[in-house]
């Protein structure tokens, strides 16, 4: 089946500050697209603004999933539409069980318009799928009767955020700096998680700085934020540019774009 999330001159707020400023991105289901870009871009923003964070206003544009205005839909509404996203920082819900939560949460999500106190997932059946997910990312079983990152160290809380992308198999995943905070073997074994579960099954849209959690999922298209908009678009050779040489050739070919991104990140300081 053929999906598409389809962002269109998209423009987002905080707290009266433009932060995105006329975004257009189209994603494809079996693609997967890098989002690279300086600190302060915007890129956090602009998967922030797909989930529908409170804090995040949009003013213009749209977002479409499949022709479904995703701006009408609240934050859960559009995790059951099949839109997920991985936290840099995910937070942490002490008293709730891994697998309470993603038994629920997988529920929801492969049957949208269940109500309350309707059947979950049989247990059995559930158990059956989510060890062998656990046994396919090499994670101890133990794990899944933890509270949801409470005390988890950096790189529980991103295997964690790669259990549930795999047991609720959206049409779309926005990973936001899954790399982020850790160690190479970590990376590289997000990475290779990433592509057993992800690649060719959904969309995907990878923020990242580094070229690591790439390896196994060479992007179909590689974008580059800078002062609020994608400013260049290219392949994967785009993203292998950036990593061995930085953004200095971005910032010289879009001056006023680069000139907004710095007064944005002097903002942030300030």
């Amino acid at each position: 089946m053929t999906h598409t999330l389809k962002i269109e001159g998209l423009h987002v707020s905080v707290e009266s500050k433009e932060i995105l400023c006329g975004v257009d991105l189209t994603i494809g289901f079996g693609q997967t697209h890098a989002l690279m870009g300086p600190n302060g871009s915007g890129k956090s923003t602009l998967g922030l603004a797909i989930m529908g964070h409170p804090t995040y206003r949009v003013t213009a544009g749209r977002i479409e999933l499949d022709g479904a205005d995703v701006l009408s839909m609240t934050p859960d509404e559009r995790a059951r539409a099949g839109i997920f996203y991985a936290f840099q920082r995910p937070v942490a819900i002490p008293g709730v069980k891994m697998a309470d939560f993603l038994r629920h949460a997988t529920t929801n999500v492969r049957n949208p318009h269940r109500k309350e106190g309707e059947e979950l997932i049989p247990m059995r059946a559930f158990r059956q799928e989510l060890r062998a997910r656990m046994e396919q990312l090499k994670m101890d079983p133990q794990f899944a009767r933890r509270y949801v990152n409470d005390g988890f160290s950096g790189g529980e809380m991103k295997r964690a955020e790669i259990l549930q992308l795999a047991m609720l198999q959206p049409k779309f995943a926005i990973l936001d700096e899954t790399d982020s905070g850790l160690d190479a073997d970590a990376v590289r074994l997000a990475s290779q998680s990433i592509a057993e579960i992800g690649r060719e099954k959904m969309g995907l849209l990878i923020i990242t700085h580094h070229d690591k959690l790439l390896e196994h999922n060479r992007p179909d298209f590689t974008h580059v934020m800078l002062g609020g908009r994608i400013v260049e678009s290219g392949t994967a050779a785009l993203a292998e540019e950036l990593h061995r040489h930085g953004y200095e050739r971005i910032r010289q070919t879009y001056p006023d774009a680069d000139a907004q991104n710095r007064a944005l990140v002097q903002e942030e300081v300030a």
